[in-house]
């Protein structure tokens, strides 16, 4: 069995009492990544129902390193965009505080899953249709694979965020018949 990755980028952080608060979408459906993958929706839903009913969680992790766990995701689901989750990273823990401080400087600025592969199939462009997905964690990285996913700022919802999402689809396409 192996544990496969995908990197996405993240946003802005709000620090909170136990920690620093992260958010944004560790997924999102229907991208094809830079390896020409693409998760489509509900991928996810048969993982996070099992965990949730054996009481576990997605682990945060540093740069996939279980040795290294940072904090906690406190929210992890699906909606229309993708793979939304929110979380703390722990200062108390040695590489949770240099992860905030490195978020906070913005040197680090990705999320990446580590997942194993229950269901897909081939793609026409070599890639593959992801359609089921045992989530296992979430971590934060320094190179993201699918670097248009990012985490809203502050204040933002996965609403908005999906409709400005949508508004870029209809400019490139707009571009590509040359009506600009």
């Amino acid at each position: 069995m192996t544990l496969e990755h995908k990197f996405i980028a993240l946003g802005d952080s709000v620090a909170v009492e136990n920690g620093i608060e992260i958010s944004g979408y560790a997924s999102l459906f229907g991208k094809a990544d830079q390896g020409g993958d693409v998760v489509e929706t509900g991928a996810y839903a048969a993982s996070l129902d099992r965990l949730a009913g054996k009481g576990g969680r997605v682990k945060m992790l540093w740069q996939h390193d279980p040795a290294q766990p940072i904090g906690v995701w406190d929210e992890v689901r699906e909606d229309a965009a993708g793979l939304y989750v929110k979380g703390r990273i722990l200062r108390d823990v040695e590489k949770g505080r240099e992860a905030a401080a490195l978020i906070e400087a913005g040197a680090i600025d990705g999320l990446s899953i580590g997942y194993r592969t229950v269901r897909a199939t081939k793609n026409t462009t070599g890639g593959r249709l992801l359609s089921e997905l045992e989530l296992w964690e979430v971590s934060l990285v320094t190179f993201p694979m699918l670097p248009d996913a990012r985490v809203g700022a502050k204040g933002d919802n996965p609403v908005d965020l999906a409709m400005r999402e949508l508004a870029g689809v209809f400019e490139d396409a707009r571009a590509v018949l040359g009506q600009d």
